[in-house]
C-alpha cells in the first residue's frame, strides 16, 4: 500500500464473517440428520461443522468490541462471506469423495453454484451420491437465495449498491425500514417470509404426489421447495422437474415467479397493501417478460414438425422453461437442448432479464431494464424536442439520472465481462484440445456469470459441466461470485482508493 495508512477495519469484517460461519454449523445439521436417517456415514457434516465453528470463531475473536462495521467494512464483510461460505459448503463433497465432486476444483465448483443460486453442476451421475449430499447441494442454494434477499434489503441498501437505489426510488426500502429499524428485525420479516412460502411448496408438492406421482415423495418435495423458492435449480434427479407428472411441473412455476418477486413489496402485499405490488411497474415489466417470450417460445415450437409434446406439452413446456430461464432458476422439465433454434435463443435473451430487485433471482434484474429502456425512450423524444424536460419514472415517482447512469454503467459492464468470458471459455477450450461452438460457449458463459444454471451443447440441462478444463471452471467459480453479489462488491476490493484513500 506504498506506506498509506489502511481504512478498512477489517477486524470488523473478519469478525462479521466468523459469526456467519459460526451459525453455518446449524443448516448444516439438517444434512447431517437425514444422513442419519438413511445410514449413511455423517463425516463429511461433522467435518463440515467442525470445520466451520473453528473457522468462524477464530475470525470472531479477531474482532474489537469497540470496532465499527461501516460501509467499507461491510463490502469485505459481503465478498468473504460468500467465498468463505461456498469454502465450507465444498467439504461434504470432498469428505464424501464420490464422483466427479471428489476433486477440489469441481467440489468448489458445485459449492459455488449452489451458495450462489447458479445451479450450474458438475455431478455426472446422481446414482452413486448418497441422500445427505444430495440435500446438502438443496439446503445450500436454499441458504444462498436467503442470504442474497437479506443482502439485499438489509445491507446493500445501506450502501446504494445492488439496485438498492432502485428499491429506495419505490420506497420500497425505506418504509420496510420505518417498520423495521434494525436490520435484524428486517431480516426477520424476510426470513419468515422466505420460510413460509418453502413450507407451503413443500405442502403443494407432496401432496400432488400423493395424489399423481409417488416420485414426488417427501425428501423430493423438500428437495425442490429448497430449490424453487430460492429461484436455484438444483435438483436430486437427473432429469430435473421433467422426472415429475405435468401438474407437477405446472405447480413448479408459481414458486419460481414468487421467489423471483420483490419480497419486499410481497411484504406489504401479505399485510394489506397488495396494491403496492399489482400497481408496481417492474412487476407488470416482469410477468409481461415471461408472458411474452414464453408465448413466442410455444410458437416456434408449435411451428417446428419435429416438436411432439401436443398442444398441453407445447404450451407448459414453453412457459416452465421460460419462466425457470428469466427467473434464473435453471429447472427443466425436458431437454430444451435439442429445441430448433428460435425457441433455444429465446431462451438465451431470457438469460439477460432476471426477475425483480430485492427477489431471490440473479441476472440483470427486470427493473434495470425497464428504466434503462423507459430512458433511451426519453433520449429519443429530447433529441426532437431538445428544451423539453421529461424525466423518467418508476411507478410514478422520477428516477434521478445518477440512477439511471448508474444502471447504463451496470448493463455494459455485465455484458463486456460476459464477452469476455465467452472468450475465454472458447480460447481455454482451445488450448486444451477441446472443441467448443461459439453459441455452446456463450450460453455456458451467460448461465455461470448471471447465475442462471443450464445452458447449451454439453452444459445443456441435462448435461454437465465437467466437461469443460479445469482452468475454465476456475474461472468460472470467480465469475459466479462475481455476479451473484452484484459485481461492485467485489471489484471494489481491488481498488487503491478502497483501502487508503
Amino acid at each position: 500500500m506504498s506506506g498509506r495508512t489502511i481504512r478498512v477495519d477489517w477486524r470488523a469484517s473478519a469478525g462479521l464473517t466468523g459469526d456467519v460461519l459460526v451459525y453455518l454449523a446449524i443448516p448444516l445439521a439438517f444434512p447431517l440428520l437425514v444422513g442419519l436417517f438413511y445410514r449413511e456415514s455423517p463425516l463429511p457434516f461433522l467435518a463440515a461443522i467442525a470445520t466451520t465453528i473453528a473457522l468462524g470463531a477464530g475470525l470472531r475473536s479477531l474482532r474489537d468490541p469497540d470496532d465499527d462495521l461501516g460501509p467499507r467494512e461491510a463490502f469485505l464483510a459481503v465478498a468473504s462471506i460468500w467465498l468463505l461460505v461456498a469454502g465450507v459448503g465444498a467439504i461434504p463433497f470432498l469428505v464424501a469423495g464420490v464422483g466427479t465432486v471428489a476433486h477440489p476444483v469441481n467440489a468448489m465448483f458445485e459449492s459455488m453454484s449452489g451458495l450462489t443460486t447458479t445451479g450450474a453442476t458438475v455431478l455426472e451421475d446422481f446414482s452413486i451420491h448418497s441422500q445427505s449430499v444430495l440435500m446438502w447441494r438443496q439446503l445450500i442454494q436454499w441458504l444462498g437465495g436467503l442470504g442474497i434477499l437479506i443482502l439485499a434489503t438489509a445491507v446493500l441498501s445501506e450502501l446504494g449498491v445492488g439496485g438498492a437505489q432502485l428499491m429506495e426510488s419505490e420506497t420500497q426500502t425505506r418504509d420496510l425500514n420505518k417498520l423495521t429499524p434494525k436490520i435484524s428485525q428486517t431480516a426477520r420479516l424476510i426470513w419468515g417470509l422466505y420460510l413460509g412460502l418453502t413450507l407451503l411448496a413443500v405442502a403443494v408438492y407432496f401432496a400432488l404426489g400423493l395424489a399423481l406421482d409417488p416420485q414426488m415423495d417427501l425428501y423430493n418435495a423438500i428437495a425442490h421447495a429448497f430449490t424453487s423458492v430460492a429461484t436455484a435449480g438444483f435438483s436430486p434427479e437427473p432429469l430435473s422437474v421433467g422426472a415429475f407428472h405435468p401438474a407437477i411441473q405446472w405447480a413448479v412455476v408459481p414458486f419460481m415467479v414468487a421467489g423471483s418477486t420483490s419480497f419486499v413489496l410481497m411484504y406489504f402485499a401479505i399485510n394489506g397493501e397488495p396494491m403496492r405490488l399489482l400497481k408496481n411497474d417492474e412487476f407488470h415489466f416482469y410477468l409481461g417478460s415471461i408472458a411474452t417470450f414464453a408465448a413466442i417460445v410455444a410458437l416456434v415450437l408449435y411451428a417446428d414438425p419435429e416438436t411432439t409434446f401436443g398442444a398441453e406439452g407445447t404450451v407448459r413446456h414453453a412457459v416452465f422453461n421460460v419462466a425457470s430461464i428469466i427467473t434464473t432458476t435453471g429447472y427443466a422439465s425436458v431437454d430444451f437442448d435439442l429445441w430448433a433454434p428460435g425457441a433455444k435463443h429465446m431462451l438465451f435473451m431470457g438469460m439477460f432479464l432476471g426477475g425483480m430487485v430485492g427477489s431471490t433471482t440473479c441476472s440483470i434484474k427486470s427493473l434495470r431494464w425497464m428504466v434503462a429502456l423507459k430512458a433511451f425512450k426519453r433520449d429519443l423524444f429530447t433529441a426532437v424536442h431538445p428544451d423539453s424536460v421529461r424525466p423518467v419514472r418508476n411507478s410514478g415517482k422520477p428516477v434521478d439520472e445518477e440512477t439511471i447512469r448508474d444502471i447504463y454503467a451496470y448493463v455494459l459492464l455485465s455484458v463486456v465481462i460476459f464477452f469476455l468470458l465467452t472468450v475465454f471459455v472458447v480460447a481455454d477450450a482451445e488450448r486444451a484440445g477441446l472443441r467448443v461452438g461459439e453459441f455452446e460457449a456463450m450460453g455456458a458463459a451467460a448461465s455461470t456469470f448471471l447465475n442462471i444454471g443450464p445452458a447449451f451443447g454439453a452444459a445443456g440441462p441435462y448435461g454437465t459441466y465437467a466437461s469443460f478444463p479445469m482452468t475454465t471452471r476456475t474461472v468460472m467459480i470467480v465469475l459466479m461470485w462475481i455476479g451473484r453479489i452484484e459485481i461492485i462488491p467485489v471489484l471494489v476490493l481491488f481498488t487503491k482508493a478502497f483501502w487508503t484513500s
